[in-house]
Order: structure tokens, then sequence, then C-alpha cells
């Protein structure tokens, strides 16, 4: 028989966030894993995906869109709004890729400043401090 003096209770403060739809059980702030480090990986396969098809159009594997689209099973359409994260800015990749500072915009927003000035797009992402 156990009694109640015998019980251990333990109480860790997790938070749920909705990410891409979908409930997403993040740890405490202070659990050693500062949240700068918890870029969402959706963003980071993103941003990877967009080099890799410039570089192989810069390389001449792919002449259009198109050809990307059909060797990545994938609409042309898609092809063309996710490559242009490959021209994000430089200070806007550091800040994602190496800092990984999560980001508070959709994929989608993220695509729409990549087709800014460079000079505007920093201001775009990062929250005014």
């Amino acid at each position: 028989m156990t009694s109640a003096s015998n019980t251990i209770r333990v109480v860790i403060p997790l938070t749920v966030r909705k990410r891409n739809g979908r409930p997403k059980i993040l740890p405490p702030e202070d659990a050693g894993m500062a949240s700068g480090r918890a870029q969402d990986p959706h963003v980071l396969r993103a941003i990877a995906r967009a080099w890799s098809w410039r570089r192989k159009v810069e390389a001449g594997e792919y002449s259009t869109n198109e050809d990307i689209a059909a060797a990545a099973r994938v609409s042309d359409q898609f092809v063309s709004r996710m490559i242009r994260l490959a021209y994000l800015s430089p200070d806007v990749l550091e800040r994602l890729v190496i800092r990984r500072v999560p980001l508070a915009l959709s994929l989608n927003d993220l695509c729409a400043i990549a087709e800014r000035p460079w000079a505007e797009q920093l201001g775009s992402v990062s929250p005014p401090t």
C-alpha cells in the first residue's frame, strides 16, 4: 500500500503553441536552451531547398522553374514562391540560420519579404526594439 506521503509530484511549466496548424509543446525558457535556438525546422528546410535550387540553376542543371518543379514533384507556382528565399539578405539569413532567431511570420510572408530590397528586409523580419 502506498500512502500520500510517499508520492512525489513534479510540475514542469510547458507551453503549448500552434506551429503550422499543429500544437507544439515548448520547454520552459530557462531550460538550458535559449529561445533563440528554437528556429522552426520548416523555415530552415525551405531556405536550404531554395539555395539548392538556385545552385542548380546557376550550374545549368535546370533552366526554368518548370524543370525544378518536375524534378522535385511540386508545382511550378510553389517553386516560384519558395525560390525567393535564396535571395534573402545576408543579415536576414544570419539571423534565421546562424543565430536561429524564431520567426513571428509565416513562410509565405517570408517569401514576400524576400522580394523587397535588402535594406528593407531585416526591419520586416525582426520586431522593432
